[in-house]
């Protein structure tokens, strides 16, 4: 936070005209709400150089922060060229101060869940950042909490089972491994892509991580990200599980199909013309290309 105390706003101001001349002020189109704004109410990003209207810019930092679980933060613009990053002190500058410490609590706690070395405690009321021994890659290893001093499996995190593996050790500890792992009554699981954890206490079977964007099935983990129809809850141990109704689920195919269907006619529809306008669409072009080559030829001038 160090860095934050002498940081300067990075909204750009534009220069004061002499005084007596009236010069308007230059107008910039804000990319999110497409409204031109002056230069002192937009914000320029460090990273890609994008503008934005600071309004703007601020209501997506917090839905961001409140929504991306820790990921990193950014450009607003879907096409930005740089693929830039917003930066902790950007953030800082233009959210309330509450936000930004939420914004670094999940930030922590992403980077816990992604650090092979680091593991959380699995009792509730604890909630202890522990490290985890270097070794074999996918090998248990045993983990002691130093705050509680519970030792657990770096795997399942059940208690320590040495002469047993991972699935034979589920019922050693029902007070802490209840509430993680792959079961299908498990309210608690891990995404199968980042291994964030996840909690579900109602609603849909179809899950999307936060996180990775990644959509599964909560029962058995499977992949659904293709499974635009939800084929998979019509037949196999899932089935009949997605927690909607049947007519609901038909409906939603119907809507699928009938948009599938739409953008076919749309392209059947817009195809001939296409290849009508195109002849005149090129002899523009042409035009406008000569015009151009005419104006800047040195022989002409």
């Amino acid at each position: 936070m160090d860095s934050v105390d002498g940081l300067q706003c990075l909204t750009m101001t534009a220069e004061n005209p002499p005084s007596g001349d009236l010069i308007p002020a230059p107008l910039v189109t804000c990319k999110l709400c497409l409204c031109e704004q002056s230069l002192d109410k937009m914000t320029i990003l460090q990273e890609c150089q994008c503008i934005f209207c600071t309004p703007c810019l601020k209501q997506y930092m917090v839905l961001s922060i409140r929504e991306g679980c820790g990921s990193p933060i950014t450009c607003p613009d879907m096409v930005c060229l740089n693929h830039g990053t917003l930066q902790e002190a950007e953030i800082a500058c233009l959210v309330p101060v509450d936000e930004f410490q939420l914004y670094q609590r999940l930030k922590f706690e992403r980077e816990v869940h992604m650090d092979p070395l680091r593991t959380w405690c699995p009792v509730a009321d604890c909630q202890t950042v522990c490290h985890i021994t270097a070794g074999d890659p996918g090998q248990p290893v045993s983990v002691e909490c130093p705050s509680c001093h519970l030792k657990f499996c770096s795997c399942c995190k059940d208690a320590w089972h040495e002469e047993s593996s991972c699935r034979d050790s589920q019922s050693a500890m029902p007070e802490h491994g209840a509430l993680f792992g792959t079961d299908a009554d498990s309210p608690i699981k891990q995404c199968p892509v980042c291994r964030i954890y996840i909690e579900r206490n109602e609603g849909c079977a179809q899950m999307m991580c936060k996180n990775c964007k990644h959509t599964f099935c909560w029962y058995c983990l499977q992949n659904l990200d293709n499974d635009i129809f939800l084929r998979h809850y019509d037949k196999g141990p899932c089935r009949n599980k997605l927690g909607h109704s049947r007519a609901s689920v038909m409906w939603n195919r119907t809507q699928v199909v009938g948009i599938l269907v739409g953008l076919g006619v749309i392209a059947l529809v817009t195809s001939p013309l296409l290849l009508l306008a195109s002849p005149c669409i090129i002899c523009c072009v042409c035009k406008s290309c000569r015009g151009k080559k005419k104006k800047h030829d040195p022989s002409t001038t």
